[in-house]
């Protein structure tokens, strides 16, 4: 089945950059304009790094991850995006407009692909479109800088015990359920599966934790509800 705009017309209309828009002016913006639907695979690239980038995009379904790899295979994912998260506006307006990093499908993704003459003229029809757009320039590039500023500047138990933190609070448990692998878990924290295996060793060595395949038990309860770091490298 052919994937068209009309499908996800009430989600987009629900974002701050289409609010203004009429269903109907909407609709026929994207009918004659240059834009693309597609689906992506999990573990899918949908940009390559240095590649050309001439479209912004919104992800309607699904995620996708924004990874760095170096040049012994590493990979670092610097952010995670989902359901109507925004990529790609502050590349295309650049004068050097390409991926810095490379972006990849994390589960099965419907990606809307918006090209920069059809951003042109939303932006021409509305101004609370191109506001909103400048605005979200703006707070793309310094969330990516801080992101990997905070990545690049952390101890590996410090970037483990965020994560036990940020689980805690979702899960409202000390017995932190993975709902990613070990190597997944690894590449969204920026480190080797080796790195994250002997921290977690060293972790439950100190009786800071206990775990197995599924799960991270946390025994020192304290720091993790006062949101402090374990300490050490």
């Amino acid at each position: 089945m052919k994937i068209n705009i009309e499908m996800y017309s009430n989600l987009l209309l629900s974002l701050d950059l289409f609010k203004d828009f009429k269903e109907e002016q909407f609709i026929q913006l994207f009918k004659n304009a240059r834009y693309a639907i597609n689906t992506y695979s999990k573990g899918q690239v949908i940009h390559l790094q240095n590649e050309v980038c001439s479209a912004m995009d919104i992800v309607l379904e699904g995620e996708v991850s924004v990874q760095k790899i170096d040049s012994s295979g590493n990979i670092l994912k610097i952010i995670v995006f989902s359901g109507s998260d925004i990529l790609g506006a502050n590349l295309l307006f650049s004068s050097k407009h390409v991926y810095p990093m490379t972006i990849v499908s994390e589960s099965r993704s419907v990606i809307l692909h918006i090209y920069k003459e059809l951003i042109l003229s939303l932006c021409h029809s509305n101004d609370r479109f191109m506001s909103g757009i400048m605005t979200e320039i703006a707070d793309k590039s310094l969330m990516l800088t801080e992101k990997i500023d905070a990545i690049s500047m952390k101890t590996i138990r410090q970037r483990i015990t965020e994560f036990l933190g940020y689980q805690y609070y979702l899960q409202n448990s000390y017995v932190i359920r993975l709902t990613i692998s070990k190597k997944d878990l690894a590449e969204r924290l920026g480190i080797q599966r080796s790195s994250l295996s002997r921290e977690l060793q060293k972790m439950r060595a100190d009786g800071l934790l206990e775990y197995d395949s599924r799960t991270i038990t946390v025994k020192e309860t304290e720091l993790i509800r006062n949101g402090n770091c374990f300490g050490g490298k």
